[in-house]
């Protein structure tokens, strides 16, 4: 059911019927539901939402109040489709007395808010423009009626996630939420689990041909031909507006500044611009200014330009989905219209797939030709409505005056350069499978040779020596030919017309630069090779002569007639070490399966006296082992500290003490290791265990490597049964310990007198 002041507005800009989506969320019975609809792109999804709210927004009245905090919010992925949903719901809602206003990112938020202040009954935006406004307090949730979220696929696909989830759940839990998709993957059903009630599934897709007024061409075209095609292809229709996508920005720069060379009207239109820049693009495109816009898949969504008849896929996109939008930018609303994919050889299998998965029938052949252009041109000119038209007075006169200076075929020649001079000349494109061309590269001469005094043992490189030459000579690089870097010189081919200004730079001496010396040669160097011949004039290689059939090899003895392995022992493995020589005569060799692997004695029970047991030691044992069991350079006991000279020792000090100032060099005459400790006694008694210093809270924590510090309680005498004293005095008297980070959460007492 369709109010009537929006049947109003309906019938004032042309609309006799309804589309399938329109007449499906107009339903009665949906006129209070939630609504998941998904239909195909340029289905007239915008009229659809804006017809389906306004039960809601009017409430059975004609007009709607007056404006205060906004009844309904309309949420939609790019700022364009934004804007060009502000404007839909401008015409629709006008009889109905509808203040909308947009809030989309590029924009000055400060208007937008004075906006949102002065009152609004819809507001239409972009996801993070709208969080931007909510949280800071100047967007007013409370009284929404309603909430549209338009083209959701693509924006969650785009990351706004979290800013849906955040809309959803500031806005009042009895209003309506409808969301608008072309599919509806899981993300989105789980979206409207969530965030719906009792969602009612509305789609107008239908198993039939998706954009059946749309005619789609795969032309194949070389890989260094794919920009041409683009031009060839705007030639050869010469559409009212056409939209070119490509999937970089760089892309788009570099086909827009070809186009706009080539003479067309262009406009480019990415994420890089600003948002007055992407308004002023658009604004272009509509009122006839431009024809083509090159642009990013920014604007594959919802983008509706009048009289757009063709839309060519620069780079082929992603996936299907958005071969599926940017082709849904043409044959909208029962139009018709081309969508061409410019195809390299090398991509055509992509292509396939990408036609496949889209379930989309593509003809496939090549893009138009010089020729196939000045046909369609020949064929426009004819039919041009001009010709029907009757003259004016002026124009008769003027053809009469013309008559008499020309002749008639003079004049329509004229006519025709003139018509062909508005557009750009088309280009040769090359067959799919042909190779590129070959650069070829003219040959120098003719020419002089100079010999430079500076080579390889000079650390000579041509990459010096070129810029060097432009600027001592002022001569240009494209004036040197070959530079030859030898051991102790440099040749060097410069073009004839060059040689004379050359040696004027020179002077007498020759001087080139400072230390670098040239001359000029009679003839080309000698370099020890000679110059290859030209491929024609090689002498033809005689044929190989067929090879000659190898004899039959006798075949190969079983390995069971082999020598045996023990008829001659196998060599022993070269050794590093001094030879051992003949093994001792009680020792026997160990042999199995034929092959010696050890010598060895012979075990206790083979008839020889067992091994005699290791003396114990006894309690009355003398101290130290024998002077003669000790390793040479260690010393048995307690070494002497270490000697001092004269001049290390203070006069006065302790035998021992650590002298003042640098210490001398080091005595060789200490031992490099220190004394092993003795073994104690197996029969004395057991050593008492040492205690567990770590588990004894009651001992205060020193940290290792530092000196002990007298306090209350037992001090620190050393590791228990080493004898050793403590560990050193004090730094000062009644110094307490310093608490330390990570050691525990308190700070020990202050110790006091012992």
């Amino acid at each position: 059911m369709i109010l009537p002041a929006l049947s109003n507005a309906l019938a004032a800009r042309g609309y006799e019927t309804l589309t399938p989506v329109q007449e499906a969320v107009t339903d009665p019975a949906l006129s209070s539901s939630d609504l998941l609809v998904s239909a195909q792109t340029g289905s007239g999804k915008t009229v659809g939402f804006g017809l389906a709210i306004a039960p809601t927004l009017l409430d059975g009245a004609d007009r709607l109040p007056p404006a205060a905090a906004p009844l309904a919010l309309i949420v939609a992925p790019t700022r364009e489709l934004a804007l060009q949903v502000m404007r839909e719901l401008s015409w629709l809602y006008a009889e109905a007395g509808a203040r909308l206003v947009t809030c989309v990112g590029g924009m000055d938020a400060r208007d937008e808010r004075r906006a949102l202040e002065r009152g609004a009954h819809i507001v239409v935006g972009t996801p993070g423009r709208l969080c931007d406004h909510i949280n800071r307090g100047a967007l007013d949730m409370t009284s929404l009626r309603a909430i549209v979220l338009d083209e959701a696929d693509e924006m969650l696909d785009l990351g706004f996630r979290e800013d849906l989830e955040f809309m959803l759940a500031a806005a009042p839990a009895e209003r309506r939420t409808l969301m608008f998709s072309a599919t509806v993957p899981p993300m989105i059903a789980k979206l409207a689990e969530k965030f719906q009630r009792d969602a009612q599934r509305v789609t107008t897709l239908t198993g039939a041909k998706q954009h059946a007024d749309i005619a789609y061409q795969a032309l194949t075209v070389v890989p260094h031909d794919a920009e041409g095609a683009v031009i060839n292809l705007l030639r050869y229709h010469d559409a009212q507006n056409a939209i070119v996508f490509a999937n970089t920005r760089a892309m788009v720069a570099r086909l827009t500044a070809r186009l706009s060379n080539r003479g067309f009207a262009v406009v480019s239109l990415s994420g890089e611009l600003s948002q007055s820049e992407r308004t002023h693009a658009l604004q272009a495109m509509r009122d006839g200014r431009a024809r083509v816009c090159v642009a990013t898949d920014v604007a594959a969504r919802g983008i509706d330009l009048p009289n757009l008849d063709l839309v060519v896929h620069a780079e082929l996109p992603t996936n299907s989905e958005g071969l599926l939008h940017r082709s849904g930018r043409t044959g909208r609303a029962g139009r018709k219209g081309i969508s061409a994919l410019i195809v390299p050889v090398k991509a055509a299998k992509k292509a396939e797939r990408l036609l496949k998965f889209a379930k989309i029938t593509a003809e496939w052949t090549t893009p138009p030709t010089p020729e196939d252009i000045e046909a369609k041109d020949r064929e426009r000119l004819l039919s041009d409505p001009v010709w029907s038209e009757s003259p004016s007075e002026t124009e008769t006169a003027f053809a009469a005056e013309l008559l008499d200076l020309h002749s008639p075929e003079q004049i329509a020649a004229a006519y025709l350069r003139l018509y062909q001079s508005r557009w750009s000349a088309p280009e040769e494109l090359s067959a799919p499978g042909t190779p590129a061309p070959a650069r070829e590269r003219a040959a120098f001469g003719p020419s002089r040779w100079f010999a430079l005094s500076v080579g390889n043992n000079d650390r000579a490189e041509a990459r010096w020596l070129l810029p060097l030459l432009c600027r001592a000579a002022n001569i240009d690089k494209s004036a040197i030919g070959a530079i030859r870097v030898q051991a102790s010189e440099t040749f060097v081919e410069l073009a004839e017309p060059a040689v004379p200004g050359f040696l004027s730079a020179l002077g007498e001496d020759g001087q080139l630069d400072e230390g670098i010396t040239a001359r000029q040669l009679d003839s080309a160097p000698d370099l020890g090779f000679a110059p290859r011949a030209p491929r024609e004039d090689r002498p033809e290689r005689a044929p190989r002569p067929p090879r000659a059939d190898r004899p039959e090899r006798a075949p190969r003895a079983p390995r069971e007639h082999h020598a045996p392995r023990d008829s001659a022992p196998r060599p022993a493995a070269k050794s590093h070490s001094k030879p051992m020589g003949a093994p001792p005569a009680a020792m026997t060799r160990a042999v199995e399966d034929g092959a010696v692997t050890a010598y060895r004695k012979p075990r206790s029970d083979a008839g020889d006296a067992p091994r005699p047991a290791k003396k114990a030691w006894s309690g009355d044992k003398p101290a130290g082992k024998p002077a003669g069991d000790r390793k040479p350079g260690k010393p048995f006991g307690k070494p002497e500290g270490r000697p001092y000279t004269k001049s290390e020792a203070k006069p006065g000090a302790k035998p021992g003490a650590k002298p003042h100032g640098k210490p001398a060099a080091k005595s060789f005459d200490k031992p490099f290791d220190k004394p092993r400790a003795r073994p104690a006694p197996r029969d004395a008694e057991p050593a008492a265990p040492k205690p567990n210093l770590a588990a004894d809270t009651s001992k205060r924590f020193v940290p290792p490597g530092k000196p002990g510090k007298p306090g209350a309680g037992k001090p620190f005498a050393g590791k228990p049964g080493t004898g050793k004293p403590g560990m050193g005095k004090p730094k000062g008297k009644g110094a307490a310990p310093k608490a330390r980070a990570g050691f525990g959460g308190s700070t020990p007492p202050k110790r006091g007198k012992p």
